[in-house]
């Protein structure tokens, strides 16, 4: 059909050869899988907040994540164990809030079932915030949950021989793949629209998957009111 065609400007182009891939986009598919994570670090370290949620699994545990993150602090809930609670920290304040099953679980009472004080006293903790103490060992682990340096660092890295794979969309945004060791080392879809930001996290040793949206976003960080908190002082109720 092109040869004849009126040979001109009109006719060239639509003659021309495939069409580019990359036109459109940020340009990260252009680049290597280094430099994709390079700068896709980059731009989540800049970004002043994200919504994470998905699976993760550590030391043996798994833990279904919901949580919006910033610098000062972040809210959400967890899920471990069959059981949820929720977390909120501002500045180095940190506050758990639960139903009374889980101040009562039978594991917290060595196997032992609850006792009608003990019902008592979780009743009272009920929806409730609790302050927990920066000396009580629970704080460093749920804290985590809340940081978002710290929990990008840990997990946006891929491990072994990074390459590029497949383009796709996620979420509808358009992304590219990039992965460690042919995905065994982690697989991370990044943004192909706007600012390169990880969007879907598939984590190495089948140790979860998270997903990354509402960058940018901002969201508000409040202590819970008075009558809404219960501060036990230096430790923790036992759960």
């Amino acid at each position: 059909m092109c040869a004849g065609l009126v040979v001109g400007v009109t006719g060239l182009t639509g003659c021309s050869s495939e069409e580019d891939p990359d036109a459109g986009t940020n340009g990260m598919g252009k680049l290597s899988a280094a430099k994709i994570q390079s700068k896709t670090r980059a731009a989540a370290d800049a970004a002043p907040a994200v919504r994470l949620s998905g699976t993760l699994v550590s030391k043996g545990h798994t833990y279904k994540l919901d949580m919006r993150l910033k610098e000062e602090g972040g809210t959400g809930s967890v899920t471990s164990k069959g059981e949820t609670f929720q977390l909120l920290r501002v500045g180095k304040h940190l506050f758990l809030k639960a139903d009374s099953a889980f101040w009562t679980h039978e594991e917290a009472k060595g196997g032992e079932k609850p006792g009608q004080a003990d019902d008592q006293a979780a009743a009272k903790l009920d929806g409730k915030y609790v302050k927990v103490p920066e000396e009580d060992a629970a704080y460093r682990q749920l804290s985590g949950f809340t940081d978002k340096d710290s929990l990008l660092e840990g997990m946006l890295a891929l491990h072994g021989k990074l390459a590029t794979g497949d383009r796709g969309t996620i979420d509808g945004n358009p992304s590219i793949e990039i992965n460690g060791d042919e995905g065994a080392g982690g697989t991370l879809n990044v943004s192909l629209e706007g600012k390169p930001y990880p969007l879907r996290l598939k984590r190495a040793g089948d140790a979860g998957t998270l997903r990354l949206s509402d960058w940018g976003r901002d969201f508000t960080l409040s202590e819970p009111d008075k009558d809404e908190m219960v501060d036990y002082g230096e430790q923790l109720p036992q759960s």
